[in-house]
């Protein structure tokens, strides 16, 4: 199902990943920075510094008391960040239902090969229970030795 797409044999995903984008890798890039715990202490740091020296400024201050402009900032940050993550969590869903796929059917792949190997057993069975009682007759008695 998934051979004929694929040349080189490499899962999917590997091959979905292949045909992206370069705005799709770079918004993958990003929503995983954006996810981690390096963007919210650096984004935090900057926003605790804009705000303590808007504060200590005593002539230019660039963004007094309620920094408005800080938070035009942060909303214009926000309505960017949104549609980069939901486009990078599409692509995520699509990575996945990929990968659904592709393991259902190595799993029904599998299941054929186990009822198959099943099979075989189940005629090794047979093959043995009808050589069993022929072999029955032909034993030997055992020999007691004895000091």
């Amino acid at each position: 199902m998934f051979q004929k797409n694929n040349k080189d044999g490499a899962h999917p995903v590997i091959e979905h990943g292949r045909q992206l984008s370069i705005g799709d890798r770079a918004s993958d890039r990003m929503t995983e920075f954006m996810g981690s715990w390096t963007f919210i202490i650096v984004f935090s740091l900057a926003i605790a510094t804009w705000v303590v020296l808007n504060i200590l400024m005593v002539i230019n201050h660039w963004d007094p008391y309620p920094f408005i402009l800080l938070n035009l900032m942060l909303s214009c940050l926000s309505a960017y960040q949104a549609p980069i993550i939901l486009m990078s969590q599409n692509r995520q869903a699509d990575r996945d239902r990929i990968t659904a796929k592709y393991d259902y059917a190595v799993n029904r792949k599998a299941e054929r090969e186990i009822q198959n190997m099943q099979k075989d057993l189940d005629e090794i069975k047979a093959l043995l229970l009808k050589m069993q009682p022929k072999s029955r007759g032909k034993t030997t008695p055992s020999k007691k030795v004895t000091k």
